[in-house]
């Protein structure tokens, strides 16, 4: 965890020369493995505790619980969710030029910017959450507001490390805030509901979602100590290397402060926007059927919590691959740039493209072919296991949408772009927008909607995002190595997938031993495949975490010489 070491190194030695940067700590794609890794763990114990906390609060308390959750997220996004990306990006480039001084003020400058900002969010979701969500929701934003401060906070530390280009500590800390966010949000939905064993049953539904609310902060503020116990371990040498320059012009906090709002507003902008489509579909769904088509709304948020928190977790945990990429490119591909390296910051943009969809493709596609047996393991409530199959099955196609997305939105950020996200995330917020509304309010569609919607805002960011890099780079893909290769070995993974599910469980009966077969199955199909018709070659698939196991274990199988 320390940088002494590894970041101090990197980038400076005492006398002032350069290290090489071919150290595979150097490596974004390394790096991204690492993040990536740290978010499938946390996506996959983010499903583990989910299905006892459906358990505890039931579909009815989930709804209340999104309700929240997804109002919570908007006003975090506003005040501090992108300050990581942001602040790498800056720190970066000033990293790069070894501008060490003004590098550590513009991290304690945005330290006292998230203070305001994230201060005043708090105080906006604890007082303002009437205004934002439905009367049985309203105290879970309520308890969800402190942790709008605490994440403002533990953004800026996480972005300093990210900005050094090392996931390790980020990652870690996403691991325990996840570990500490399972257990007491069970913990404590199980205390509250006791505390209300006298109610109804839409009381405990609340008082449940409240604990679930409140295992989240538990989560963030158990990160932010961790990062800040990091960060004093590295005070010292972060302060000797600041203390060292001293060729570099300092630059005045005004103008830092400057710099910062010119960035992170951006920023904020682009994510705000890209993200808002969850909420403002759930605000549609919810007043549409509640209020115009007089609907029950302990009804009508027990079937969104199934959308929310059954299909779109899953739908997630894939994603958040690209989620890790986009944190690994944006210190890389800025650093590029400062130094005018065009045509190294082109290579790494198609690195990152083809390992996203080599991951996300092949995701989609199981997703969709293992619909019903994931859901029996992950959500096995009968009354919902059909409706949560079917939308899985639906929404799988988004993951790569949103993977290719997310990704593209971090790389025009990267490149100084920041304002051609945003233009291109109302674009689409507004086509799927047009579609939703009449969708809800003419038809029967109700659930089916979202999908709807879901599907058509995802694919619109990726051609409106995959346009503004041509325009803005020259960039030109590789399409058939890209798309066309995994898409066709995804597809017969998919068949063998299916096929192999289909039998074991006929011959066992059991769910998950099959499960676990046809995935196993699935990915030593699509990686022969794709090996054998050249869409992974020797050098890509070394570059890629762990790539020397797995090109041994490809040599063993003689798919490769």
């Amino acid at each position: 965890m320390d940088l002494s070491e590894d970041q101090e190194g990197a980038y400076e030695m005492a006398d002032g020369s350069a290290l090489k940067n071919n150290r595979k700590r150097d490596s974004f794609i390394m790096q991204a493995g690492i993040l990536a890794a740290a978010g499938i763990i946390c996506r996959i114990i983010g499903l583990l505790y989910k299905s006892p906390l459906t358990s505890v609060i039931g579909d009815e308390g989930n709804g209340y619980y999104g309700t929240a959750y997804n109002f919570y997220t908007i006003i975090l996004l506003i005040s501090s969710y992108s300050i990581p990306s942001a602040i790498s990006k800056v720190i970066a480039q000033k990293l790069e030029l070894k501008e060490y001084r003004n590098a550590h003020r513009i991290f304690k400058c945005t330290l006292v910017y998230v203070v305001v900002v994230g201060g005043l969010a708090s105080l906006l979701a604890f007082f303002g959450a009437s205004l934002f969500v439905t009367p049985n929701s309203i105290a879970v934003l309520q308890v969800f507001a402190p942790t709008i401060f605490l994440s403002g906070l533990l953004g800026v530390v996480r972005g300093y490390f990210q900005a050094h280009k090392t996931m390790l500590q980020t990652s870690v800390s996403q691991i325990l805030e996840q570990i500490l966010n399972a257990v007491c949000s069970i913990g404590a939905a199980y205390l509250f509901i006791r505390l209300a064993a006298d109610k109804d049953d839409t009381t405990k539904a609340i008082y449940g979602a409240m604990g679930s609310a409140l295992g989240t902060g538990v989560g963030v503020l158990t990160a932010l100590l961790f990062m800040f116990a990091i960060y004093m371990l590295n005070r010292k040498m972060i302060r000797r290397r600041v203390d060292r320059d001293t060729i570099h012009a300092e630059e005045s906090y005004s103008e830092i402060f400057k710099l910062i709002v010119s960035i992170v507003t951006p920023f904020i902008l682009s994510t705000f926007i890209y993200n808002l489509s969850t909420s403002l579909n759930q605000k549609l769904y919810t007043d549409i059927l509640i209020n115009v088509k007089k609907a029950v709304e302990k009804d009508v948020l027990s079937s969104y919590g199934v959308f929310s928190i059954k299909a779109i977790t899953v739908v997630n945990i894939p994603v958040a691959f690209a989620s890790a990429m986009s944190s690994a490119v944006i210190p890389s591909i800025s650093g590029s740039f400062a130094k005018g390296e065009r045509k190294e910051a082109k290579k790494k943009i198609h690195q990152a493209i083809h390992t996203v969809m080599l991951i996300s493709i092949p995701s989609a596609v199981g997703l969709c072919v293992l619909a019903k047996p994931i859901m029996s393991v992950l959500f096995p409530q009968k009354e919902s296991l059909d409706l949560a199959s079917r939308l899985l099955m639906y929404l799988a196609v988004t993951v790569i949408f949103y993977s290719l997305s997310t990704l593209s939105n971090a790389i025009l950020q990267g490149i100084g772009r920041v304002n051609l996200p945003v233009r291109n995330a109302a674009a689409a917020l507004i086509l799927q927008t047009g579609v939703l509304a009449p969708l809800l309010l003419y038809t029967d569609f109700e659930l089916n909607s979202l999908v709807i919607a879901t599907i058509i805002y995802s694919f619109s960011m990726c051609v409106l995002n995959g346009h503004s890099l041509k325009k803005a780079l020259g960039y030109r893909e590789d399409v058939a190595k890209t798309y066309i290769m995994p898409m066709f070995a995804a597809v017969l993974m998919g068949i063998a997938a299916g096929g192999t599910y289909y039998v074991i469980y006929y011959l066992s009966g059991i769910n998950i031993l099959s499960l676990a077969v046809a995935v196993f199955i699935a990915v030593l199909v699509y990686f022969t495949v794709l090996i054998k018709i050249g869409g992974l070659t020797k050098k890509e698939l070394k570059a890629m975490p762990k790539g020397a196991a797995l090109v041994r274990v490809a040599k063993k199988l003689h798919l490769m010489r």
